[in-house]
Parts: structure tokens; C-alpha cells; sequence
């Protein structure tokens, strides 16, 4: 029997706390968001509830369908009316099985009539009807999403009756899309129902650009199309973030403990757009050997436009921008340095350039790479050794050193060296900027002397 907390929930007749709830309870988590059901006028309910926790009631939805919501300290409950006549019609009108269960609160029993507690043993995800998807397609998406989240699997009837509607997810909400796939993507392991969603076409309905990749062979670099290689440094990312993992430790740390929750989304999402542009600039040598110049470029304007369809915030979208407009510097500096023909400069620039990001795309770089084989080469510890010395090398060296006061500031540029400000001022500030943080001991008199010199090039042009 499941514990509540009777001091929030009064014991009430004809009130029921249902769905999501009961279900985390039942599988051992404690929620922190409730939804109540009351047979009648759920007001007074909600009022007695908001005296007992000290709560602030508000109401939100529109007329008809609305929601009184007490907001506590540590706790959401949601308080509705019933959309049937009883609390059994109630929960037959729900999505899924697990999410129709209903506690009354006068009883303190259990109500069950489809099963879903078995469904919880046999960790199962079952549709309540098929009716379900044409009613809210959104409930396509979150089948997978609650799969993910408790790594159950979908039973077979519901997962044909996802393939069969599956276009309906064309015609939902952008916003609630996007957040039910972003639940979807902080979830530890999404990468196995990634590809129910690719079997299903689900995926390809919510990011139709994904589809070309599956007809885009690759050059002698890879071993997968661009689809299969996608998929596989997806897998390679969420391994990578599993914080048990060994392989991307730095100082006995893994990498992922950089990478903050609310992280983990963007960074996935950007994993699953990284390549789209390959199709569109694709082009063959004579030799038949096959390039992708700037495609990064390109998946970047696509990735852009892809956020904007989703409705993700500005800042969201310019992460994902950024994460794929540079996912291949990395790779670039690597392979500069195997050539012996990179500087210290180029890794400065490089950290300049990508701060706020050095820890996202330095692991979006190393599953991309784990990604292009089905398995691991001999270059994989070279890369791997040259990604964590980046990382070392951003936090102990660079990162140091950018707390210090700068050598020249835009008011010395004035004052001491007669300059007004334009757009030379820039150029000029970075210069210095980069010099500082790639030399060691750099003082302002060396620094003088450049910007003399940055001056008089300027002059001579």
C-alpha cells in the first residue's frame, strides 16, 4: 500500500488523486506534483487544501477545463473535476494504463479497473484504447518518453496502433512536443527508444530532416550513413554522460559532472541535428571520393529553423546553434596537431571562441568521433587523450588566466594611444587578448609594443 501524506490531502469523499502520481508512488519515487480528481465542484477541495499547506491557489486553463492548482513549498497538486460521471469512467478516458490508477482518499484504497498495477510489474506501457492518440497525438511521443523514463518496454498492440497514427504528431502543439522530447532526452538511456521511434516513424514526423541522412552514404571515414553514424554517436554521448563511466575522466572526475541537467537536452538534440546538413552540400571528386565541406555550417542554419519550428527558447536555440556550427573544431585542432601544424594561438582562439561551451562540445566532439565506426579504432585513445588535455589545459591554464586584469582595455586605446573607438579597437583588444593567454608572462610593456605594431599595419593598409 502506498503512503500519503495526510497532512496535505484531507480525507475527503469522492476525491481521488490520480495518473502520474500514483504511478511514481507505486514504482517507489515520491513525486513532487500531484493531480487530484473530485466527483463534483473541486473548489472547496482546493481551498481546504491550500489551508493545509500553507499554499497559493491559482487558477489556470479556460473555462470549462480548468485547473485549480495549489502551489506549496515543495509540492504542485493539480485539482480538477472529473471528465465522466465516476472515477472508473474517469480513468478508461486516460492515456495509458499505469497513469489509470486512482487513490480515494476517504478509503485510503487503490482503484484499478485496467489492470495498470500489473502493467507496472511486467513494466509494460499500454495504451488504455487507440482512441487515445487521435484524441491528443501528443500521447505518441510520451509512450516513448515514459518508456525511457522507467526503461520499460511498449507492448506490441500499442506500439502498431503509434506506427499507424503516427502523423497525427504533425498536428500538435509545437510546445508540448518539445517539451514531451526533451523530457524524452534527459532521460539516462533514450537511445533505445530512438530507435522504436525511428521504427515507428514517430522520429522522422517531429525531425523530418533526419530522413535524408538515411540515404547519405559517407567517405572512407566512416563506416555508417549519415543516419546510422547519428544514431551511433548518440549512443556513444549517453555513454559518455553516464557519470560511472571512465573513458572522458579528468582528474578522476568524469566529464559529465560538467554538464549541468537542464544541459543534457540541448546537447542530445544537438548530437541528433549535428550532421543534416551533409546532404545538401554533399559532392564527389572525380575519383569518386565523397565531401561534406561546411556542412556544419549548413546543419547549423537547419538546426536554427528546427528550433524555431519547436519553439525553443532564444537560448536554447543559440546553444543548439552553437553546439552544431562547432562541433567539428576539435577535430580540426586535433588533426592540425598530428601535422605538427597547430600553435598555441589556435588552441587559445579555439577557447576563446567556444568558453561557455568547452565541456558540451568537447563531448559532443568525442561521441561523434566513437561514432563513425562500430567500433572502436586505434585512433579513439589518441583523440580521447587530446580531448582531455583540451579540458585540462581550459581549466587549469586558460581559465586562470582570464580571471587576471587584461593588459590593455579599450580606455588605454584613448588615452595612451590616441585611437577613437571603431571597430579597429576589436581587433586589436583580441589580439592582445590572445597573445596574453597563450604566452606565459606577458607583460604590459609587450603588450604595448603589439598594439604600436597592430596600429601601424593598420596604417600601412
Amino acid at each position: 500500500m502506498i503512503q500519503i501524506d495526510t497532512r496535505i490531502f484531507p480525507k475527503t469523499p469522492d476525491a481521488f488523486i490520480v495518473g502520474g502520481s500514483i504511478r511514481d508512488l507505486l514504482c517507489g519515487r515520491w513525486p513532487t506534483d500531484y493531480d487530484v480528481a473530485v466527483l463534483g465542484d473541486p473548489l472547496e477541495f482546493a481551498l481546504r487544501v491550500e489551508s493545509k499547506t500553507n499554499g497559493r491557489l491559482v487558477k489556470i486553463g479556460k473555462p470549462g477545463r480548468m485547473i485549480l492548482r495549489v502551489i506549496g513549498e515543495s509540492n504542485i497538486i493539480d485539482i480538477s473535476g472529473t471528465k465522466e460521471g465516476s472515477i472508473e469512467q474517469d480513468l478508461r478516458a486516460r492515456d495509458f494504463t499505469t497513469n489509470a490508477i486512482a487513490y480515494e482518499l476517504s478509503s485510503q484504497r487503490l482503484i484499478d479497473p485496467l489492470a495498470g498495477q500489473q502493467d507496472l510489474k511486467n513494466r509494460t506501457i499500454r495504451m488504455v484504447s487507440e482512441a487515445i492518440f487521435s484524441q491528443d497525438p501528443v500521447r505518441l511521443l510520451r509512450a516513448f518518453r515514459m518508456a525511457a523514463a522507467f526503461e520499460f518496454e511498449i507492448e506490441s498492440q500499442t506500439k502498431k496502433a503509434i506506427k499507424k497514427q503516427a502523423a497525427l504528431i504533425r498536428h500538435s502543439a509545437k510546445e508540448r512536443v518539445r517539451e514531451e522530447f526533451f523530457k524524452l532526452l534527459k532521460c539516462a538511456r533514450a537511445h533505445p527508444y530512438l530507435g522504436q521511434m525511428v521504427d515507428t516513424g514517430v522520429l522522422f514526423h517531429i525531425l523530418p530532416e533526419l530522413s535524408a541522412l538515411k540515404q547519405c552514404p559517407q567517405n572512407r571515414y566512416h563506416q555508417l550513413n549519415a543516419f546510422e553514424h547519428t544514431l551511433n554517436a548518440f549512443y556513444h554521448l549517453e555513454e559518455l554522460l553516464a557519470t560511472n563511466r571512465k573513458r572522458l575522466q579528468i582528474k578522476r572526475k568524469p566529464m559529465a559532472h560538467k554538464i549541468g541537467v537542464k544541459q543534457v537536452p540541448l546537447l542530445k538534440l544537438s548530437m541528433l541535428l549535428h550532421d543534416i546538413g551533409k546532404p545538401d552540400v554533399q559532392t564527389m571528386d572525380e575519383d569518386g571520393t565523397l565531401h561534406f565541406y561546411e556542412h556544419e555550417r549548413q546543419g547549423a542554419k537547419m538546426a536554427r529553423e528546427i528550433c524555431k519550428r519547436l519553439k525553443c527558447s532564444n537560448r536554447d536555440a543559440e546553444t543548439i546553434y552553437f553546439l552544431v556550427r562547432h562541433h567539428m573544431r576539435p577535430l580540426f585542432l586535433f588533426t592540425a596537431l598530428q601535422k605538427q601544424n597547430t600553435t598555441r594561438r589556435a588552441v587559445t582562439r579555439f577557447f576563446i571562441k567556444c568558453a561557455a561551451n568547452i565541456p558540451a562540445l568537447l563531448i559532443l566532439a568525442t561521441a561523434d568521433m566513437l561514432g563513425k565506426e562500430k567500433q572502436q579504432s586505434e585512433q579513439d585513445p589518441a583523440f580521447i587523450n587530446f580531448i582531455k588535455q583540451l579540458m585540462v589545459d581550459f581549466e587549469t591554464d586558460y581559465q586562470p588566466k582570464t580571471a587576471a586584469p587584461k593588459l590593455i582595455t579599450g580606455d588605454d586605446l584613448i588615452n595612451e594611444f590616441g585611437l577613437k573607438p571603431s571597430p579597429l579597437f576589436k581587433k586589436i583588444l583580441n589580439r592582445v587578448e590572445i597573445e596574453r593567454l597563450s604566452r606565459g608572462g606577458m607583460t604590459r610593456q609587450e603588450a604595448a609594443v603589439l598594439v604600436r605594431r597592430l596600429i601601424g599595419d593598420q596604417g600601412a593598409t
